[in-house]
């Protein structure tokens, strides 16, 4: 590591230490900037990069709600508001049991480059609770939407702060969330993005991640002279994501094989078809069942339960993958598995899903492989899109809204590789990622002082 990167790392691990995921979030885009350091002092000179690090702020409140049996329950909920600079905060609420501090960091660090990607006017910020929404009646998730914006909606606005969904936010919590927030204002403004394309919304807002994530794949193998028909896809997951990508997959003449979630995967070797895919939705968002149930109804599927010492869903042998699940689902060993078994590209749908040892080995095998930082930005840009929608007050019909992602997709693919090729490691997707997201937000907080 070069001094600068030394001093840079060994700063953010002094000021947060035991948050690991934030740590390894801020490693990576920490290696890739230093080229730009490097060649531009004047960043390092106004401390751009530590300044990006710190958030700009980070709330945390009390959710007090009660359940069905009429029994106080209390959870915690955060705001990580991370940085402004480009356009107001922007990015996802996730209630889950693993929120954490450190977590919420990680997510909206990453989201300040990932929205800088899509060419859009959006700032970076993550926030949610450490709520589970598995178990519990729609009673009780409204009592808890309404117990959380009532103190989340001091620190939101449609210039200042634009949450979305995530992990365990879906349109239900949506409505609930914004519903509460028109309460409490008494106005009805864009708020929250994901809304119900009746009231608000935007079309093509629940398939954007999973379809974006495979048009930039395709650009990619298109720039190595392939295409993904007739290629053998490996996909983590069976939630928004994994389906709507399993779905373009279909499209665009792939062969998804595999599905997974919390409790095991599948593989379907003779593949996912659209009817597959038709009662894989109708287990996941209609009665909210197990993968598992998949086998009943295809009987030469293979369902596998989780082993949480190794994954072996990637060890089947395909041509491209797609996790599209969580945080470091694909660890070093995983990595070495793909790679030899022949794996062409990986793509990551969700957020930070290789560990930095596996993203190691896919880029030393010479994998094409690129970070949900760009690979996954379809989502919050047809967020991006709902905000000028709302702010117009106009409503854009389906092939409008495809044809402005496709749009981002690919103008994000270019910009990677041309950044990529600009500082000396062409072809290389992470490092083109953010070397031109860091350069975007570091123009405009170089701009505005110190602030």
């Amino acid at each position: 590591m070069t001094p600068l990167k030394n001093k840079i790392i060994a700063y953010v691990k002094q000021r947060n230490p035991d948050q690991n995921e934030f740590l390894q979030a801020v490693e990576e885009v920490v290696t890739s900037v230093s080229r730009v350091l490097d060649r531009h002092p004047e960043y390092d000179d106004l401390k751009i990069l530590e300044r990006m690090i710190e958030p700009e702020r980070v709330i945390s409140f009390r959710v007090c709600w009660q359940d069905d049996k009429g029994e106080v329950q209390i959870n915690r909920g955060y705001r990580v508001q991370m940085n402004s600079a480009i356009g107001p905060y922007k990015g996802g609420l996730r209630f889950h049991p693993s929120v954490n501090v450190s977590i919420l960091k990680f997510l909206a660090f990453e989201q300040i480059f990932k929205n800088a990607l899509t060419s859009l006017p959006m700032g970076g910020g993550k926030g949610g609770a450490d709520f589970d929404p598995k178990g519990k009646s729609d009673a009780e998730i409204m009592r808890f939407c309404y117990a959380f914006m009532q103190e989340l909606y001091r620190h939101i606005g449609d210039f200042t702060d634009v949450p979305a969904g995530d992990i365990g936010v879906g349109s239900r919590e949506i409505g609930y969330l914004f519903g509460m927030y028109k309460k409490l204002k008494n106005e009805f403004t864009g708020i929250i993005t994901g809304k119900g394309e009746h009231w608000g919304g935007s079309v093509i807002r629940p398939e954007a991640t999973g379809y974006g994530l495979i048009y930039f794949a395709c650009h990619m193998l298109e720039a190595n002279g392939e295409s993904l028909a007739g290629k053998k896809c490996l996909v983590s997951g069976a939630g928004n994501v994994a389906q709507f990508a399993l779905e373009k997959i279909i499209e665009m003449g792939g062969i998804p094989i595999s599905v997974s979630d919390s409790s095991g995967y599948l593989v379907d070797k003779d593949g996912i078809d659209t009817e597959k895919l038709d009662f894989i939705k109708k287990i996941k968002n209609k009665k909210r069942g197990r993968i598992e149930e998949y086998v009943d109804q295809y009987p030469d599927a293979e369902y596998h339960e989780t082993d949480y010492n190794s994954n072996p869903l990637w060890n089947i042998k395909a041509d491209c993958a797609f996790p599209c699940a969580t945080q470091n689902e694909i660890k070093e060993k995983d990595a070495q598995n793909l790679v030899a078994n022949g794996i062409q590209l990986l793509a990551e749908g969700a957020n930070m899903p290789c560990t930095s040892e596996a993203i190691g080995v896919l880029q030393e095998s010479k994998v094409l492989y690129a970070p949900g930082k760009c690979a996954n930005a379809g989502g919050v840009a047809v967020s991006g899109l709902e905000m000028t929608q709302n702010r117009m007050g106009v409503y854009w019909n389906r092939d409008d809204v495809d044809e402005k992602l496709k749009h981002i997709m690919k103008n994000i693919h270019e910009v990677c590789l041309k950044a990529a090729e600009d500082y000396g490691v062409p072809g290389n997707y992470l490092e083109g990622a953010n070397i031109f997201a860091f350069l975007k937000v570091a123009e405009a907080m170089k701009a505005q002082g110190m602030v």
